[in-house]
């Protein structure tokens, strides 16, 4: 009779993942340097950076915000930036794809549900016709120190990775393996680690930014967590982060950066 895999916070799992973890530097490269971002719903979200934190303003100064940051790169001429900062009182995840060679962007504001949100049951969920993960992402795009115009941002949903069979090692004692369905969805299993027995299938979005790159957001329902990665296929890396409530009083979140070695296993080609 085998044992059964215990679910686990946020917070635990950012402990398991610390320990020799293959994490990518956080670069100070984009210090001193300063983006207008123009966003295609008429957003103007003006971000100036310092070798640790990031300075924000909309252009008509109805807000303004700081918060400390962290940038990476896993092609020349483009960063994912990662931060938290307050909406009405509440933590809102904001990921940067700053794609400098195009001239574009996309961003991905994450939000974490309240307690009673998560208290209710996925079967009433799915017959109330809604998504069983309560956790939020919207996605939105851009064009960098340009006004905005049509087809100025490149990124866009792709189908790419469906069929795709992927293993990530996070760390020598962290290792997953993601299937992408469709769409819509993915399955994940832990095969070594603090998770290690444990999977799902959860909501997901992929958006292709360059050849064989893409950004990946997952959107668990179980324990609520957002993960925001970018994968390249041809360098066999994975960066990015996952958000989520660091223990199970609903309150400090824990936003820790992954990144991993992954290398393709099989890929399905499904029949017309």
């Amino acid at each position: 009779m085998t044992t059964q895999p215990e679910w686990i916070t946020v917070g635990a799992l950012a402990d398991g993942f610390a320990p020799e973890a293959f994490i990518l530097p956080s670069l100070a490269d984009l210090a001193g340097r300063t983006f207008t971002l123009h966003f295609a719903n008429g957003w103007q979200i003006e971000h100036r950076f310092d070798a640790r934190r990031v300075n924000w303003a909309l252009a008509d100064g109805s807000a303004r915000g700081e918060a400390d940051y962290r940038a990476t790169s896993v092609r020349e001429g483009l960063y994912l930036v990662d931060f938290l900062k307050e909406e009405d009182g509440r933590p809102v995840s904001v990921s940067l794809v700053l794609d400098i060679a195009n001239g574009a962007f996309t961003a991905v504001l994450g939000r974490m549900p309240s307690e009673a949100e998560c208290r209710g049951d996925l079967f009433s969920k799915a017959l109330a016709g809604g998504e069983l993960t309560s956790v939020r992402a919207d996605f939105l795009h851009g064009s960098l120190d340009r006004p905005w115009q049509d087809g100025a941002c490149p990124h866009a949903p792709t189908r790419e990775l469906v069929g795709l069979r992927n293993l990530y090692r996070y760390s020598p004692t962290e290792v997953y393996e993601h299937i992408y369905l469709n769409e819509n969805f993915y399955s994940w299993q832990c095969l070594k680690g603090v998770e290690q027995g444990l999977a799902d299938t959860d909501r997901c979005h992929t958006i292709r930014i360059a050849d064989q790159l893409y950004l990946f957001v997952w959107r668990e329902k179980i324990v609520p967590t957002l993960g925001v990665i970018l994968i390249d296929l041809q360098k066999h890396r994975s960066d990015g982060k996952i958000c989520g409530y660091a223990g199970g009083d609903f309150g400090q979140l824990s936003n820790f950066p992954v990144s991993s070695h992954c290398s393709i296993l099989n890929h399905t080609d499904y029949p017309q």
